[in-house]
């Protein structure tokens, strides 16, 4: 098994890697869907989010209202601290259930969006960092998310910067373009990663 960790900042597209790597048969671990499933109505997690931020974060159906959360945390370093202490750990056990079940030959990718902002690229056997400018970010959030100029620099603010994701890159995808000169990069980076799974790393 060939354990990748791929990580990028807002914006740049990683989203589009990942599903691009599970469409040729990488084993996709995403913390992101993770992080949403653990804090499902009903959950330990929610609950533990209610009672560190209040009902002011439900939505009236009882699920997490994460924009009410979203403003709450990523303007004050310190509440997104305390949402990480209780999310982090959650996610962790449930992507080591998940790459448990893996076959010995599998890619298996975790999609981890903070990895180089939690020290995380040791897990892995590889680090793929999806790579874009901070204004072709910035433009991609307010253009295709409907972000506010403040909202997407205060998202991005609260991630690492880009010379701190590079740091830790084995393998880096420039997704500076358009999504036209993406999967041409994202397929000979699979190769790669096919070939080492093969050869056991």
């Amino acid at each position: 098994m060939l354990r990748v960790g791929l990580t990028g900042g807002i914006g740049a597209g990683k989203s589009e890697v990942s599903r691009l790597l599970a469409s040729w048969g990488a084993v996709l671990v995403d913390a992101d869907l993770i992080a949403r499933e653990v804090v499902a109505p009903g959950t330990p997690g929610l609950a533990a989010v209610v009672a560190e931020f209040g009902e002011g974060v439900l939505r009236p159906d009882g699920a997490l209202d994460r924009p009410a959360l979203g403003a709450v945390v990523f303007s004050d370093p310190e509440r997104l601290a305390a949402l990480n202490a209780i999310v982090h750990p959650l996610v962790r056990d449930r992507s080591a259930e998940l790459e448990a079940a893996a076959g010995p030959d599998d890619v298996v990718v975790q999609d981890v969006p903070l990895l180089a902002e939690n020290g995380l690229a040791a897990l892995y056997d590889l680090v793929v960092v999806v790579d874009a400018p901070d204004e072709v970010r910035l433009d991609r959030l307010v253009r295709l998310r409907g972000m506010s100029e403040e909202e997407a620099r205060a998202r991005m603010a609260a991630q690492a910067g880009r010379e701190e994701r590079l740091a830790v890159a084995d393998v880096v995808i420039d997704n500076s373009g358009p999504l036209a000169g993406l999967e041409p990069q994202v397929r000979a980076v699979w190769e790669r990663l096919r070939e080492r799974a093969a050869a056991g790393r």
